[in-house]
């Protein structure tokens, strides 16, 4: 579907639902000025479009007995297309890995691994990450406080 351009009232909604997955139908076009058929009908056009991609519960890390996060800069041993495939979808399975991203600069990845603690993401890095074909090195830094987090754009 062609995505058309976002106006204010567009941005209105997807800040809205950002702050609150779970809010109505009603109580969002009260936010942002319409009845609630025109406002479920742009939902129902933000999610077709790929633009609104679903609905999730954020869970506190800590709470649920898993208080680190260990940043992993990953360089490859060749940058080919099969060795980028290759990680990619390795990465994919493992449930420690909470996000993943293809890098400019001196590493190919930046992976943030969440453990529970220290012997976790060794037993980690020994069963999966350095097991992996076509992994040159691995740079861990280990996050002491999160400062700020936040899955808001700012639309």
């Amino acid at each position: 579907m062609p995505i058309r351009p976002l106006d204010a009232i567009d941005r209105k909604i997807l800040a809205e639902l950002q702050r609150d997955g779970r809010i109505t139908v009603q109580d969002l076009a009260g936010r942002v000025g319409l009845s609630a058929s025109p406002t479920l009908r742009r939902v129902r056009m933000l999610e077709e479009a790929g633009i609104l991609k679903g609905y999730v519960a954020l869970v506190d890390q800590a709470r649920v007995g898993l208080p680190m996060s260990v940043f992993a800069s990953v360089k490859l041993e060749r940058q080919r297309e099969e060795e980028l495939d290759r990680f990619a979808e390795a990465v994919a399975r493992w449930p420690e890995v909470v996000e993943c991203y293809l890098m400019t600069g001196r590493h190919d990845y930046l992976v943030r691994v969440v453990v529970p603690d220290l012997a976790a993401y060794e037993r980690f890095l020994k069963d999966k990450l350095t097991r992996l074909d076509g992994v040159g090195s691995i740079e861990s830094s280990f996050a002491l406080g999160q400062v700020k987090y936040t899955n808001v754009l700012p639309v």
